[in-house]
């Protein structure tokens, strides 16, 4: 059974960099045509789709909003996935998730096969 679970500093500061790591447990991160994602959801509003990389790790895709801000990368010997979101604002807010499985750039956590229990970030000084 495949599980995720989301880690990182649970406050950030305005301007600073947001890091967050995904530890797959249960399976490998480079199973073949699978997707490794993370979403968001700030106080009060839906989820919001950030990125995908690709179990080969050849490919990054990134919700446009966020793209200039917004870096994911893996380390295999670990089984794990990063997320990187810099120059963060109050508006950066929000339980952050990991997802993996066949799809990506979905928001609803229906339609991903594995999905993260969350991680509350707040931006704040």
């Amino acid at each position: 059974q495949v599980q995720l679970q989301e880690s990182g500093p649970g406050l950030v500061k305005p301007s600073q960099t947001l890091s967050l790591t995904c530890t797959v447990s249960g399976g490998s991160i480079t199973t073949s045509s699978h997707y490794w994602s993370w979403i968001r959801q700030p106080p009060g509003k839906g989820l919001e789709w950030m990125g995908t990389i690709t179990a080969s790790g050849s490919m990054t895709y990134y919700n446009p909003s966020l793209a200039s801000r917004t870096s994911i990368s893996r380390d295999t010997s670990k089984n794990q996935f990063t997320l990187q979101l810099s120059s963060v604002t109050p508006e950066d807010t929000a339980v952050y998730y990991c997802a993996g499985g066949s799809v990506y750039a979905r928001s609803s956590s229906d339609e991903y096969d594995y999905w993260g229990q969350g991680t509350q970030v707040t931006v704040s000084s």
